[in-house]
């Protein structure tokens, strides 16, 4: 199978429950091949939980110490609230009887994909125990450093209601989400869909396949790296991010890591369109995602429209330079 056969069928299994969102499924699964997470904002019940979940059951399990007994790659999901403790997540040394001697037993981040449910409603000292792993993929404890896979992929959720006792996360912590979005709700056509075949798409275990390997992903996300990307359209983001830092209706613009992860998503998401080569649409299907959650505006309406504007102007300018951009 080729790489756009093979996310085309990741899609395709995933939509066979996630019903009528296309977009937000190609968006998730763009940045876990750009080796990214992604942070879902949504009113309860919109499919968040269950999007994670059929995402590790769409891909087989590799020879890992991950056990998965449902299926598919190992999926762990953690209820964020304010009693959680950073050893609830790490995991922590306990005695052992037989061996007389202190051995650790691993938390949940010692998975292949992590829902980190509601996240904001766990203190910053939980919620800083996710950096090290989402940014060097690795765990420290004590004077062990734990190595987590390369596949280690989270799915963090928020909901954006009911804010009382809720820890909004800082600029460090959302930098480390490669995207943020939001699910939405369906269409009428779709909802009377669901509401007809609710029993079969809560029959995941059964209705979702495996249709990809482990390694299969691994080889995804180096050939994302291949993807082309034109020298001018590199340069039209060195010029969407500095004009974030420069806006006066932005307070704090985007960082010289956001722009890097802007290509590597640009990247991915050519190579789930089924394009080896980035395009100037790509920039503006991916400006609000990757780069929305980075900035820090100062009154709502520019929060709204600024970054809009700004992406439009830029690609314009690089659609009127009709770039060849497979050269």
């Amino acid at each position: 199978m080729t790489a756009a056969s093979k996310l085309l069928a990741l899609t395709s299994n995933i939509e066979r429950i996630i019903r009528g969102k296309p977009q937000e499924i190609k968006y998730v699964i763009t940045a876990l091949i750009a080796r990214g997470h992604i942070l879902l904002e949504d009113n309860p019940g919109a499919g968040k939980t269950v999007l994670a979940k059929t995402l590790a059951q769409s891909i087989s399990e590799a020879a890992t110490d991950f056990h998965a007994p449902s299926g598919g790659v190992s999926f762990k999901r953690v209820q964020f609230t304010p009693d959680l403790l950073p050893m609830d997540l790490i995991g922590s040394y306990i005695f052992d009887e037989s061996k007389k001697d202190f051995v650790f037993k691993r938390g949940p981040l010692f998975t292949h994909v992590l829902l980190a449910d509601e996240i904001n409603r766990a203190s910053p000292k939980v919620q800083s125990a996710l950096l090290e792993c989402m940014a060097e993929n690795q765990i420290s404890s004590g004077d062990t450093t734990f190595e987590l896979d390369p596949f280690f992929f989270t799915i963090a959720t928020q909901n954006p209601i009911e804010m009382e006792g809720t820890y909004p996360l800082p600029a460090a912590q959302l930098d480390r989400f490669f995207m943020k979005i939001s699910m939405g709700y369906v269409t009428e056509e779709v909802e009377f869909d669901i509401y007809t075949n609710y029993l079969e798409i809560g029959d995941s275990k059964h209705t979702v396949k495996q249709v990809l390997a482990y390694q299969d992903i691994i080889n995804l996300q180096k050939e994302a790296e291949k993807v082309h990307i034109h020298q001018e359209l590199v340069r039209g983001i060195v010029r969407l991010v500095q004009s974030t830092r420069h806006h006066p209706e932005i307070a704090l613009g985007c960082s010289t890591r956001g722009g890097i992860t802007f290509i590597k998503c640009l990247k991915a998401w050519a190579l789930v369109n089924q394009r080896d080569f980035v395009i100037e649409d790509d920039i503006k299907a991916l400006a609000q995602p990757v780069l929305h959650h980075r900035l820090i505006f100062r009154n709502r309406e520019a929060a709204q429209t600024v970054l809009g504007k700004l992406t439009d102007a830029e690609v314009n300018r690089l659609a009127k330079m009709g770039i060849n951009n497979k050269a």
